[in-house]
């Protein structure tokens, strides 16, 4: 207990459950960080602010469209009012069109960069003064294997995470001076809501050993671990890294 006590953290796309960033907020929680849970559907970041204040955990939720810069800067004007300082940034919202090449649309692939790339772009920007000011912090950004291998269907959501990959090596430079560290994760294939979708599963699968190694889906704990790592001090010597969470997916 206490990994990350009284760390004040943000985690985009908190509200759907199985899901990442809820998983992820209700780990950092029960670590001790105070948390502001927000998505878009700000009745389920709501929900996941409320069952870690029912475990005994300090959290409060906001609607945000990641897209938005204004909603970048309410946010962080309401964590600041509500807990002083801001440690963690974990962006972790985002979403997956997967079609081939050809059947993908301009707005198809706009929207994509736009949710998936762009809004890491506004919320590192915006994260970048307050942790100036409290002498430092993490940043998470939540990428993908598609971000680091091509991938049939994933075009544009893979040109988008492997933005992200790059991105977050390029602040962790310029935010070192100011030991604002930052890094990215690549979850493998994790069983979550936005999986469902993309598959049309209704529950988890056996996964080919050709394809993963291990031969099943991974949980949101799994990467939920990882970020709890990232954003306490056992990683203080820890920037510009890229953490793989797929069963070994990627080796092959």
């Amino acid at each position: 207990m206490g990994r990350v006590q009284d760390k004040v953290a943000i985690v985009t796309g908190a509200a759907s459950n199985p899901g990442l960033g809820y998983a992820t907020a209700v780990a950092l929680a029960g670590e001790g960080a105070r948390v502001v849970a927000t998505d878009l559907d700000a009745a389920g970041a709501e929900r996941c602010a409320e069952a870690i204040r029912r475990a005994g955990g300090k959290a409060l939720a906001l609607g945000q469209d990641v897209t938005s810069e204004a909603d970048w800067n309410n946010v962080i004007d309401h964590t600041l009012d509500a807990y002083g300082c801001l440690d963690v940034l974990v962006n972790n919202a985002g979403i997956a069109v997967l079609r081939r090449l050809e059947d993908m649309t301009l707005a198809d692939w706009n929207r994509q960069i736009e949710v998936n790339l762009t809004s890491v772009f506004l919320g590192c920007k915006a994260a970048l003064a307050p942790m100036r000011a409290a002498g430092g912090g993490s940043i998470i950004n939540l990428s993908s294997v598609a971000g680091l291998v091509g991938m049939a269907t994933c075009t544009a959501y893979g040109a988008a995470k492997g933005g992200v990959r790059i991105m977050s090596k390029s602040v962790a430079v310029e935010g070192a001076a100011d030991n604002i560290r930052c890094n990215s994760v690549h979850p493998g294939v994790i069983w979550t809501n936005m999986q469902a979708q993309a598959t049309g599963l209704s529950e988890p699968q056996p996964v080919a050993p050709e394809r993963v190694p291990m031969g099943r889906m991974g949980e949101p704990q799994d990467i939920a671990n990882c970020v709890l790592y990232l954003a306490s001090d056992e990683s203080n010597y820890v920037s510009g890294a890229e953490f793989t969470v797929d069963a070994g997916m990627t080796t092959q």
